[in-house]
């Protein structure tokens, strides 16, 4: 496996760029923003007292970076307070809590959405309230009460999803600094006018992206909750502020609930409920707390919690924005949603439609997010193809096995069950295309004789790998053989001209050539050529299919030699899987047994070997030819290849998520079974140096990609082949994209 592209010719190499447009370290900068889902003590009946704490947390906040904060259900009264709840005095008490909680946000910098009973009209409504900067930005009112087991809350609220006809806004007496403000009819007091409904999106400006929706406790729990259509109408963060008494399995259900919701609103879910202080009359109150963002958990707090507690984590907006911009049903759906219906009103007058959300402006003046270094919260994947979680780990290794497995099965038994010719280097690759024939043989009811192993040593071949290429095939029963390449390929680089002929027949370096000259690309290409050509015309002698090896690591950088190397086969059953995984699936299959104790003692031998193509002897002290020397880590190239592949991320953004999750080897989660060896830190100096090779080598080798043979996908990460996820023009340029990295990644 070799290169056919000189970097050094690269029409990229020089690339200017002005000033910095970022700051490279700024989580917001980098496309996140900071939210908090928070429970705490409430005193029941007492809003004064309630305000005071959610002051007191919202500082706490602040400080920390925090932009969104998300609170219980009702927290301003308590949510267990039955009748209560229509009390004049609590409800005076209320908008005056309001008006403090507004005025203290003036100088603060999270939206806070917290929870209060609020009269219109004759009726009363549990609302969630969004106040920032110094004014009540808006009212969502609860649009489903339940009414059934331990729940009467239509004893007392009115249904937020069937409003007055006409009503958009709600008078809120005593309070300040709406987006209409009037005195009341004797002119004694100020009289807030914001807007109100189930349909109201809050836009910050100052965060690109994040557009959040409120809805409330029980609104999650429909088949089609009001958050379903605000993601469609273009939310990115859905807050739902919970009362939600705790019960056996509830806890669970909640967080299936937001799971679920995250995953098809792509969106993040901040769910805060009621804990300490409620009403244990007849019920009792657990405080939990959660984030999920597209299916995934970011945080959660403890649940039964002595005192306030928040889960405070980084929401990756620009991340959910790649995937909607990929996942075009989601806007399909949106547009579906807001087609008119016969029949049906002019404007719909709640959530029912996507196009109908009114959206509510947060400005840059009012809600400055910091442009610092604070940290990033929530952890970054080192491996994103590789699962930290060892069940996770596990299942994925045998879904992706039996894919491969599967595929392969599929495409023999199409094309008239012919021999498999594979060769075999001892190295990962092959090893492990080799086992998944072998496994195929065995669903087809076929002997592995079927399967010719080939092994063909070059001038750089090792006694180690060409034992364990030999071991392994004669250990699953293949039909083994050596076809040793060096007499052909002198041979061929003498008749072209090429100095290793003359080398090779006199034993001194032709005068004026360095070694270096010596084992070039061309000396490389040519091992790799004869191997794919002999493993091709043996397949035409023998009635078989060549069994491409190549992997999509291997792809993404051009580490293949085109058309006549390993970037050509019948059939490439490893072109769906990274370099990352390959490992672990090797491991995997050795744990599980799939095949006797010898197979899996050579197997093993093979995880323990340097990654090398074997194609240029070593050097004077020994040092055998590393493939990860020459184009970098595996473990940053694969980092770097999910996140162009998944999110199209630009390069600073991508150095940013290494910096946060290669500094420390010491701290954060590793895959089981990664050797001690490979638990490293990069510095970033190091992340920049290969995240610019990584792009010269990804756009520069394309045409190998717009010609590669059938193979299946297996990781949702995604693919390269240009019939699956991936198509870009072979003649496409990386200058603009190494000018993002030399803009705004430092150089130290």
């Amino acid at each position: 496996m070799t290169n056919t592209v000189n970097d050094a010719n690269d029409a990229n190499a020089a690339v200017t760029a002005p000033a910095a447009d970022i700051e490279f370290l700024s989580a917001y900068d980098q496309g996140f923003a900071r939210v908090a889902a928070v429970t705490l003590p409430v005193v029941p009946v007492d809003p004064a007292a309630n305000a005071a704490a959610i002051i007191e947390q919202a500082r706490t906040l602040a400080d920390d970076g925090v932009c969104l904060a998300a609170f219980p259900e009702l927290c301003l009264t308590g949510y267990a307070i039955d009748d209560l709840l229509l009390s004049d005095v609590l409800l005076s008490d209320v908008l005056t809590a309001i008006e403090t909680l507004r005025a203290a946000s003036a100088g603060l910098l999270p939206a806070l959405v917290v929870g209060a009973p609020l009269r219109l009209g004759d009726r009363l409504y549990n609302c969630a309230l969004v106040i920032q900067g110094g004014r009540v930005r808006g009212v969502a009112p609860k649009s489903y009460l339940p009414t059934y087991r331990e729940f009467y809350e239509k004893r007392h609220f009115a249904p937020g999803d069937a409003l007055p006809a006409g009503v958009e806004s709600i008078e809120l007496p005593g309070v300040r600094g709406g987006s209409g403000s009037t005195e009341s009819a004797d002119g004694t007091e100020p009289v807030a006018r914001v807007p109100f409904g189930a349909n109201l999106l809050f836009e910050v400006d100052d965060v690109a992206g994040l557009t959040f929706h409120v809805e409330v406790c029980e609104d999650m729990w429909v088949p089609v909750p009001p958050s379903a259509v605000a993601a469609l109408a273009g939310a990115t963060v859905l807050v739902n502020l919970s009362g939600s008494p705790i019960t056996v399995g509830r806890a669970e259900d909640r967080e299936l609930l937001a799971r679920s919701s995250s995953a098809r609103g792509l969106a993040a879910y901040v769910y805060a409920a009621a804990g300490q202080g409620e009403s244990s009359t007849d019920l009792a109150w657990d405080g939990q707390t959660l984030v999920y963002e597209n299916g995934e958990l970011l945080g959660s707090t403890e649940r039964f919690p002595d005192g306030p507690r928040a889960t405070v984590v980084d929401v990756d907006i620009e991340g959910l924005r790649a995937e909607r911009l990929r996942q075009g049903t989601f806007a399909d759906n949106a547009r579906t949603l807001s087609a008119p219906v016969a029949g049906s009103p002019a404007a719909a007058t709640t959530f029912t439609d996507p196009a109908a959300f009114r959206r509510i402006r947060i400005g840059a003046a009012d809600l400055a997010a910091p442009r610092t270094d604070i940290g990033l919260r929530r952890r970054v994947d080192r491996f994103p193809f590789v699962p930290d979680d060892p069940a996770r780990l596990a299942q994925d290794c045998y879904e992706a096995y039996n894919i491969q497995v599967a595929a392969l099965v599929q495409r023999l038994g199409a094309i008239g069950n012919p021999k498999i010719v594979i060769g075999v280097s001892g190295g990962l690759d092959s090893t492990h295309a080799l086992i998944v024939a072998a496994r195929a043989m065995d669903l087809l009811g076929r002997p592995r004789s079927d399967i010719h192993a080939i092994t063909m040593p070059g001038f750089a071949t090792s006694a180690g790998t060409r034992r364990n290429a030999e071991d392994l095939a004669v250990g699953l029963g293949c039909t083994f053989e050596e076809l040793d390449i060096r007499a052909t390929a002198t041979q061929m680089l003498t008749e072209m001209g090429h100095p290793y002929g003359e080398y090779a027949r006199t034993g001194v370096l032709p005068e004026g050539v360095s070694e270096r000259e010596l084992y070039d690309v061309t000396f490389e290409n040519v091992q790799a050529g004869l191997r794919t050509d002999f493993l091709f015309r043996i397949a035409n002698h023998r009635g078989g299919i060549v069994l491409g090896t190549g992997d999509l690591s291997e792809l993404a950088l051009g580490w293949c030699t085109f058309g006549v190397g390993d970037q050509m086969a019948h059939y490439g059953v490893n072109a769906g899987i990274p370099k990352t995984l390959i490992q672990h699936l090797i491991r995997w299959v050795v744990a599980e047994g799939l095949f006797d104790d010898a197979v899996g003692r050579t197997l093993l031998s093979i995880l323990d070997t340097e990654i090398s193509p074997e194609l240029v002897p070593a050097e004077a002290g020994g040092a055998i030819q590393s493939t990860q020397a020459k184009i970098g880590p595996y473990a940053l190239q694969d980092f770097t290849l999910w996140h162009v592949l998944r999110r199209g991320s630009r390069p600073s953004r991508i150095a940013f998520l290494a910096h946060q999750a290669w500094a420390d080897a010491q701290s954060g989660d590793w895959p089981e079974g990664l050797p001690q060896a490979e638990k490293v830190a990069y510095d970033l100096p190091e992340i920049r140096r290969w995240l610019e090779l990584f792009h010269r080598r990804f756009f520069t080798n394309q045409f190998k990609r717009s010609t590669l043979p059938n193979g299946p996908k297996v990781v949702a990460g995604g693919s390269l082949s240009p019939r699956g996820d991936w198509r870009m023009p072979s003649d496409a340029a990386a200058t603009a994209w190494l000018a993002e990295l030399e803009r705004n990644v430092p150089r130290a």
